[in-house]
Formats: structure tokens, sequence, C-alpha cells
């Protein structure tokens, strides 16, 4: 059963006495496009949750590494639910500290997952701010959407804070989608555009019409956010236009939560008719996560989701990332450490790199530096940047997109599996590289592999539209390829691939179409002049490896 497990909160033990308070968050920032409607009512009632610390998270990254490493006799012996459970479960002190100090707010009404370590309480706004002095709801809207949000730092007991990473429901604001790009007009003149459909696709990476899944234990995955939903109606039309040439399924098997009323989303609708048609004849389940509460934040519930569910999909595609430095560390770090909850269990995730390049962050007089994203900065995820065809009239080679997202984490370190990868990149380079004081050299350097990203068709409110670009379109097609590869490995007997990066940048671009042409954006200062990182032979910050060859990429990944 893969509910959310429900429990009244006992009296623990009788009193603590509580002493200081740590502040957790610094700088509150709203952005511009929300409007603040005014203070919440008191009676009001929020959904918080609260991420409790968990235990062995250094034996869980090891755990990681060795399950994903080909070279490891432990390679694809994946856990399950159960046994992440026992490993990364609160110690039974901070399960009682944490439910105490609800219980002493009388907050009773708690929802807990099967690893222990999320609890998602409901209560009052008035009880909210009394139990997280500093906090003050507010409700915040924009295009019709409402939620309710704290627009002040809040802190938490200090003998309780040892036993928590965040508190979830308070600051996060939705950022806009990654498919802010998606009117962009193809980048040519006249004429008529090829335009990116399945055919195209399937004939640039080398997938036949034989090239579909036939197991029965594979599935893939979308996730939904940012009031996104997708519309059966155009995913079944959309099938009959693109899909004749191969087998494929027109319906999604799966939704998990509940699917929002009114027009379908651009980027929902690109998400699952590219994850269905390169992953064709897959079972597909949508995740879709509009709340339950206005105080609900939608990315959360979804990592709340896969923290209960025994059963899941084996490839995750997900167009959704935000500015690191608009979130805090705390929250960061306990997202990435729930991506290697999802590794160990033979699951892999994959995260659009973003549509801004390197991204640009003003840091004071004539000062910039590039603008990291996340989770498509976290070491923990498969991140996939965007190409365009040289020529947009023909199925030709692929350069850079320029709003192809990619840089240099300056949250997470250079994960082993990287660093000589990147060492090689920047050697190659040396000469054209923008200023160190631009990126932080030692950091997570992102994508890990590309796709084409420019100039799709979709079917949306039942119209073929054309000109969708981002990398919220090259996403979904490497994740319909991953889950064709597993569905061969599945057959063979073989696990699931599930984290793919280690054993990505140990076939050292083998298997993928090396993009060298082109650069991304940057600043527009006088230092860089609009141009981020460019593009090089191997491994680069701005197309990963490459883009797959199919074929090529099958009989690499099927080895072992």
């Amino acid at each position: 059963m893969n509910t959310l497990l429900t429990f009244s909160i006992p009296l623990l033990f009788s009193s603590l006495v509580w002493s200081g308070y740590l502040e957790y968050n610094q700088d509150v920032l709203i952005p511009e496009d929300w409007t603040h409607v005014g203070r919440v009512n008191p009676t009001e009632e929020l959904e918080l949750t609260f991420a409790l610390k968990q235990q062995n998270v250094n034996l869980l990254e090891e755990t990681l590494s060795l399950v994903s490493d080909p070279d490891s006799a432990s390679y694809g012996k994946h856990l399950t639910l159960e046994e992440v459970s026992s490993l990364v479960r609160p110690s039974e002190l901070t399960q009682k500290v944490v439910r105490h100090w609800l219980q002493s707010h009388g907050i009773t009404n708690c929802l807990t997952v099967r690893t222990q370590d999320f609890l998602q309480c409901t209560m009052t706004a008035e009880v909210a701010e009394t139990l997280l002095p500093g906090s003050k709801f507010h409700r915040y809207t924009r295009d019709g959407q409402s939620l309710v949000r704290s627009s002040a730092p809040y802190s938490v007991h200090d003998d309780v804070h040892q036993h928590l990473d965040f508190v979830g429901g308070l600051h996060r604001l939705p950022p806009r989608g990654l498919q802010d790009s998606s009117n962009r007009k193809q980048k040519s003149k006249a004429g008529v555009h090829l335009g990116v459909t399945p055919a195209i696709l399937r004939a640039r990476y080398n997938l036949t019409a034989t090239d579909v899944g036939t197991a029965q234990n594979n599935s893939q995955a979308v996730a939904q956010f940012l009031e996104q939903y997708y519309s059966p109606a155009d995913l079944a039309e959309f099938m009959s236009m693109y899909g004749r040439s191969f087998q494929h399924h027109s319906q999604v098997d799966r939704v998990v939560g509940t699917q929002g009323a009114g027009k379908a989303g651009l980027e929902a609708s690109l998400d699952i008719e590219y994850i269905m048609s390169t992953g064709a004849n897959i079972s597909t389940w949508v995740f879709t996560n509009p709340g339950r509460h206005e105080s609900q934040e939608p990315f959360l519930q979804w990592m709340v989701l896969l923290s209960n569910m025994s059963d899941l999909p084996w490839v995750h595609t997900i167009s959704y990332g935000d500015d690191e430095d608009s979130l805090s560390t705390a929250y960061m770090m306990r997202i990435n450490t729930e991506f290697m909850k999802a590794g160990v269990r033979g699951i892999s995730l994959l995260f659009a790199s973003g549509d801004s390049g390197a991204g640009c962050r003003h840091l004071g007089k004539e000062q910039n530096s590039f603008r990291p994203s996340f989770p498509a900065s976290s070491p923990y995820v498969t991140t996939v940047g965007g190409t365009s065809f040289k020529n947009p009239f023909k199925v030709t080679y692929e350069v850079t997109d320029y709003i192809s997202g990619g840089g240099f984490s300056n949250v997470f370190k250079m994960p082993d599996y990287q660093a000589s990868a990147v060492d090689a990149y920047m050697k190659t380079v040396a000469a054209t590289l923008p200023p160190q004081s631009y990126y932080n050299t030692s950091g997570r350097a992102y994508p890990d592999m590309a796709a084409l990203s420019d100039n799709y068709w979709v079917v949306i409110n039942r119209v073929p539209v054309p000109w969708v670009s981002g990398t919220s379109a090259s996403t979904p097609v490497v994740g319909g390829m991953l889950s064709l590869i597993n569905d061969q490995r599945l057959l063979k007997g073989l696990p699931a691939l599930g984290f793919l990066n280690p054993r990505l940048y140990k076939l050292k671009g083998q298997a993928l179409f090396d993009v060298t042409e082109g650069c991304h954006l940057g600043c527009l200062d006088e230092q860089v002049q609009g141009k981020g990182f460019c593009a090089a032979p191997s491994w680069d910050p701005v197309t990963g490896w490459g883009t797959p060859n199919y074929p090529a990429l099958l009989a690499a990944l099927l080895a072992k």
C-alpha cells in the first residue's frame, strides 16, 4: 500500500525545558511576479513538512557509489524501500524529540512515510507562527494560483534544531517553468522549417520501428509541477499524428496525484508526448502535484511520495529547476539525500539543465557571476542539456543550443566520477574560458549529456503547435531512450540502470554523438559579453558528453 501513514502523536515524555532558538533562513526573497494579498486568517489551516535528520547518510552515499559503478562487485544490487528505510530512518531520539515538540503545541494531525524521515502536519496559521517563532504567513497570487508562505525567517528551539533538516511550506514560492522559451521562434530566416517530431528524433538517434518496449516489468514517469497538466485527448491526438510508424501507447497507465481542470500546460504536454513517443510502448506514469493545501510545495511533495512508494517506475524525467542561490543549503543537501535514496533503489532521475545558459547573477557594482541551477547541479541526478541541428532544414549533425543550461555548482563539490573529464575540458579550452571569478572550478559540473531542444511540434488543446523549445524537450527524449535500454536489460534478467552517471562517464563519450560547436548564454557585461561556456571535443559544460546514438548506447549499456 502506498498511502501516507496516518498517526496521532502521543505524549512521549513529560516535559522538556527549551532553551535558545536557532534561526533557519536568513533571506526570504519573494519573486516579483507574485502579488502580495495579505496576512492569512489565524484560523486558516496550513500543512507543513518536517524533514527529520536521517542516519547513515555517508553509508547511503557509499552504497550508491558501489551499486552504480560497473566495475564494482555490487553493481546493480539495488536496495528495496524497506532496506533504504532501515538504513536512513531517523533515530528513536530524533523521532521522540520532534513528535513531542509538535504535540506540546497541540499538533497531532500528522502523516509520516515509510522511511519515517518526513512528517506532514496540519495546523492553523496561528499555531504554526507559535511553533516557528519569526514566521508570518501571507497569501500570494500569480496567474490565478494562490499560495500561502511566510515572508520572514523562522527559528526553531535549538533542542529540536539538531533533529531537523528544514521545515517545508514556509518560504519556497515556485519559479516560472523552464519552458519560458517555449514560444521562441526558429532562428533561421524564411522557408518551411523541418521541426522536430518523433520521426525526426528516431532518424537522428538511429532508432528503428522495432525499438519499442516489450518487457512487462518496465515503466517510466514524468513529474509535473507549477499547475501544469497534460491532456489525455492531446496525447491521443499526438500519437495518431506522429506515432503511426511504431508501436506505442496512447494513454498514460497511472496518474499519481490529482489532475487539475482547465487547459493543458505546454510543458506537461511536451514531457508526456515525447517520453511516450521515444520510450514507445512502455507503461508510463504521471506524477502531478498541485498540492492539497496552499502551503504545500509541489516539488517537495513529489520527493515525499518517492519515499513512500515501494513500486516505482525505473526512469523519471523532470523539467523543473530553480537558482541555487534562491534556496537554502540545508534544503538542497536534504533533497540531494533524497536523490541518493532513489538511486540506490535503481531509479534513474533525469533533470533538465535549464534554458538560461550559464545564467547570470548580479553581485553588485559591475560584478557578476554565472548562476547555477538546482536540481540540475546535484551530483546524484543525470542532467540533460540541449542542442540544435546545424542546418535547421535537414537531419544533420548537432551544435549547441544557446539556451542549454550548464556550469558549475556553488554548493556541491565535483564528484569523483567526473573529475578527469572536467579537468580535460579545462585544459583543452584553457585559453578561452570565462574568468574564474564567474564560476566555482571545484563544483559539480553539468550537464551530463544532451539531446535536441529546439523547434519541437507539440499537440496542445488538440492543435499541433510548432517552435516549442527548451531542455524540457530534450530531457524526456533521453529518458525515453534510457527506458528502452532498461527494457532490454530487464528482458535479459539484468537490473535496471539506476543512477547512470558513474557508468556514463566511464564510457568516455563512446556511443554518443560529440557536440563540439557553439557556446551558450552568459552575463551581458563587458567581461564575458553574453557568452558562457563553449562546446569542445569530449565532455563540456554545455552539452555534456553529447547526444545518444541509440544502438551504440544500447550495446554499451547491455554489457553487464
